[in-house]
């Protein structure tokens, strides 16, 4: 509980006293599931994988085809005085698998566990852009932060360094205290550029995984409960983590491969059926029995309807090789599922431990904050009565300014850390976030779609980009021609 109170607080104090905005973390979840490349790309990824099961089941369906054809006979042979001079014909051919070896179901069944395993990744692939989302959301009210304190910094020093002359020249303190107020002041005004660089910088890495600018950023909302311990989270990760269950899906379609492997030296039956036409246009026996071939047809038409049985007795060993192979791969993908399992582990109580940690810093920074906000009082008014000189005042300056940097950084990286566990545990995919802007993405649509077509002319949708472009998202000006910093 009083981790969860923790995080809490801290979520709410993110933002040195920040104004109300426009734009929210729920904003930017909702922006990047619409727009962000890396998830557009890997739903269209799985799109592919739907129609690998619709090519796996065209192998267990009949094939009819036609063809037709026109010929001139331009040389005869002189011992059937019968033959025709020219004809024109067509053949209609129907072809009906029966038994492949257990091919086709095996096939169908590798592609349909595929498209788990896809769905799976995109569900992953979810919360690795949300936890970036919110790793570069927290960055910008960080940086902005930590820009206002330096700036605030910088002011203070201003005013120093103003008072400091003054003083020197009314002989209080000496040349040398006002060197060190200079000198401070200029390491201020240089770690503000730093800041402002840092801000610039996590303004653009926003931009990369949202979409658009980040403008007036809001605190960001409390995490919900996560666990007390990071065995809870590891529990929790093995059982609910989608980048493992893609990994065994991966591996349950590796078994189908093997038996797809198999069907290659077993028997396969089939059915067929073919009917052929052919019109002589009137030079059947035409040398023989005059013109047009008194008393024969000039027409031919045949169907013949039938089985067919092949049984492989020889490949060269080619069956037995792949057969090997597919086994090699299952192999390959058992040690994967570890290999998964493993670093989903590492990472939940890498997360926890982090986020624990984060909330001591928390902690110590807010301790150390108001310690250092009384020693500074303290020692101008000390100084005031010549009991400390000028570098005490400016040194207890420096500690309070890195005691609320600290702080801030603090903050951002047990929201960050906290989030990284729900996405280890499998809690951090968009119908978990409760995304606004219309319905979340359903990966049946297209699955069923390809399902129900079977004809070979539905080409589907033309490519179109979906990801937006941030070639021309410019940074918002203020009205006096300077880029806004957000709070």
């Amino acid at each position: 509980m009083r981790g969860i109170l923790l995080a809490a607080s801290c979520a709410a104090a993110l933002s040195i006293g920040s104004p109300a905005s426009a734009e929210t973390l729920r904003d930017a979840f909702a922006a990047a599931y619409k727009t962000n490349p890396t998830l557009t790309g890997a739903r269209a990824g799985l799109r592919v994988s739907d129609e690998d099961v619709a090519i796996a089941r065209a192998g267990g369906r009949a094939n009819l085809g036609v063809t037709g054809s026109y010929n001139e006979f331009v040389r005869r042979s002189i011992n059937n005085p019968s033959a025709p001079r020219r004809s024109v014909g067509g053949a209609a051919t129907l072809n009906v698998p029966i038994f492949q070896g257990g091919a086709v179901r095996n096939a169908t069944n590798a592609a349909e566990a595929r498209v788990l395993s896809g769905r799976a990744s995109l569900e992953g692939t979810e919360a690795s852009v949300f936890t970036d989302t919110v790793a570069a959301y927290m960055d910008v009210i960080r940086d902005t932060a930590t820009v206002d304190l330096n700036a605030g910094n910088v002011r203070v020093l201003e005013s120093n360094l103003q008072a400091t002359r003054d003083r020197f020249e009314v002989g209080d303190v000496t040349r040398t205290d006002v060197a060190q107020s200079e000198a401070r002041l200029a390491v201020a005004r240089s770690d503000l550029q730093g800041a402002k660089a840092n801000l610039d910088a996590s303004r653009e890495n926003y931009t990369r995984i949202v979409g658009n600018y980040p403008d007036n950023l809001q605190p960001p909302p409390p995490l919900p409960a996560l666990p007390a311990t990071s065995e809870e989270a590891v529990d929790v990760a093995v059982v609910d983590n989608p980048d493992l269950e893609a990994a065994k899906q991966a591996s349950r379609a590796a078994d189908y491969d093997i038996g797809t492997a198999r069907a290659q030296r077993l028997p396969r039956l089939s059915a067929f059926a073919t009917g052929d036409y052919t019109d002589y246009r009137g030079t059947l026996a035409s040398g023989a029995l005059g013109a047009g071939g008194a008393g024969l047809s000039q027409t031919d038409k045949t169907a013949t309807i039938g089985l067919q049985a092949t049984l492989p007795l020889y490949q060269g060993g080619e069956p037995a090789a792949r057969v090997r192979q597919a086994r090699a791969r299952k192999s390959q993908a058992i040690e994967q599922v570890t290999e998964v399992e493993r670093g989903i582990v590492a990472d939940a109580r890498t997360a926890f431990s982090r986020y624990q940690a984060a909330l001591e810093v928390i902690k110590s920074s807010e301790t150390a904050v108001s310690a250092n906000e009384l020693a500074l009082e303290g020692t101008r008014a000390e100084q005031t009565v010549g009991a400390r000189n000028i570098l005490d005042v400016l040194n207890a300056e420096q500690e309070l300014l890195n005691a609320r940097v600290t702080l801030v950084r603090a903050r951002r990286d047990a929201y960050v850390a906290g989030f990284a566990l729900l996405a280890a545990m499998g809690r951090a995919q968009a119908a978990d976030l409760g995304l606004d802007g219309g319905p979340l993405y359903d990966p049946g649509v297209s699955y069923h779609r390809m399902k129900r077509g079977l004809t070979d002319w539905n080409d589907g949708p033309k490519p179109a980009p979906v990801a937006t472009r941030t070639v021309g998202v410019a940074p918002p000006i203020s009205q006096d021609g300077v880029t806004r910093i957000a709070n």
